[in-house]
């Protein structure tokens, strides 16, 4: 039986609605609060890597994330001249684990977790001010001068966390050192084929796509510099030179692009922390633990955190309880993502050419085992929900 009867959730991402759908599938009620002025449904691709997939399944909502996510056959890395550094067989996973990698629109993401959200309140344009909290339960307080009150608080409000800034202190994001531009291609199957990720090395700089839907890639181009830039019309010719006498099919994406698809991000990050929450509030996602792109789980750990809070609040006897037993068990695994995505990231970054020469003598030593390793103990982790797969409602 749940500890709790109903949460707030700050944050309407998709950490934020996870936490909704899976609370509610524990009996508990949510209310999600969103500072924006809607629910964001923007934004590129991302990975759900099989680990998040079999956390999905356990919602009961794979299929209909599969109605649109390709399955990925492989990942490769090369260089920018087209030398092949490493491949994982990652479409081997679906048999081996219960459930694939995908790739997927975070706007198509986002709708399959709203749609589970049938009887979840979920108020816009509303920003968390702060919270008060006593032994009873937990009141937040809001911009436009409401409040609610619930047994517990869950902060799911991205990297600049208002619930965080409260229990943690308001400081910034550590710059990765680079900034990320990503885009959208109209481009088929003969040009990229179905299944395909592909993450490209250069001097300082990066090209990665795969393709999201039939027809549709994702791209995304790192290039290493200072914060708070801007960009002018005209972005994707400087992004073309950016890539000039990149092997194919890096021009064809970028030519196949619509500018008003491209989305300029200075990558950030934080180091672990050693406590996440207090009492009847904890955070979730990027709040909690907000890692580079560079091994892809940003998505995929939000996912695994709510799924398992609503485990801890089914099985302990108290709400503080079970939040604290919620971060003993997330903290590590999290940790240790943000740490490996930090350091891939600087690797990512070399720009020196023997460091560049010494990178790709690295990748080619230990890719394809070392780092496949981990990729494989990763979605292993995931099949601790295969039993609990829920089928799909009607």
């Amino acid at each position: 039986m749940a500890t709790a009867q109903h949460a707030i959730i700050a944050g309407g991402g998709i950490g934020g609605l996870a936490a909704a759908v899976a609370l509610n599938q524990a009996g508990i009620r949510t209310t999600v609060y969103e500072r924006g002025a809607e629910l964001r449904v923007g934004g590129a691709g991302l990975h759900l890597w099989t680990n998040a997939m079999l956390a999905l399944e356990s919602l009961g909502l794979t299929e209909e994330v599969r109605k649109t996510a390709p399955v990925q056959q492989f990942c490769e890395f090369r260089t920018w001249r087209g030398d092949l550094l490493a491949s994982w067989p990652v479409g081997e996973f679906a048999d081996r684990f219960g459930q694939p990698t995908v790739a997927v629109a975070r706007s198509a993401l986002h709708e399959v977790l709203r749609s589970g959200l049938t009887e979840t309140k979920i108020h816009t344009g509303v920003a968390l001010d702060g919270f008060d909290q006593d032994d009873e339960g937990v009141t937040a307080r809001f911009g436009d001068g409401s409040t609610d009150r619930a047994d517990l608080l869950i902060g799911a409000d991205g990297v600049g966390s208002a619930v965080r800034a409260q229990l943690l202190g308001n400081t910034p994001p550590r710059y990765a050192g680079c900034v990320a531009w990503r885009g959208i291609a109209e481009l088929g199957p003969e040009t990229i084929p179905a299944g395909s990720f592909r993450s490209i090395f250069g001097r300082g700089t990066r090209f990665v796509y795969y393709d999201i839907a039939p027809g549709r890639v994702h791209w995304m181009s790192v290039r290493n510099g200072p914060a708070g830039g801007a960009d002018d019309p005209g972005v994707l010719r400087t992004i073309a030179r950016r890539h000039l006498g990149w092997a194919d099919p890096v021009q064809r994406i970028i030519a196949a692009t619509d500018e008003s698809t491209v989305i300029r991000t200075d990558i950030v990050d934080r180091a672990p922390d050693a406590a996440w929450g207090q009492g009847r509030v904890t955070l979730l996602g990027d709040a909690a633990h907000p890692m580079s792109f560079n091994v892809g789980q940003g998505a995929c750990q939000a996912i695994e955190d709510a799924v398992i809070l609503a485990e801890r609040l089914r099985a302990e006897d108290s709400v503080p309880a079970a939040l604290a037993a919620y971060e003993k068990e997330r903290k590590p695994r999290t940790a240790s993502m943000q740490k490996a995505a930090h350091i891939l990231g600087k690797l990512g970054s070399w720009s020196n050419p023997l460091a560049v020469s010494a990178r790709h003598l690295i990748m080619r030593a230990g890719w394809e085992r070392g780092a496949f390793k981990a990729i494989e103990a990763d979605a292993r982790y995931g099949t601790r929900w295969a039993s609990a797969a829920k089928t799909p409602a009607a």
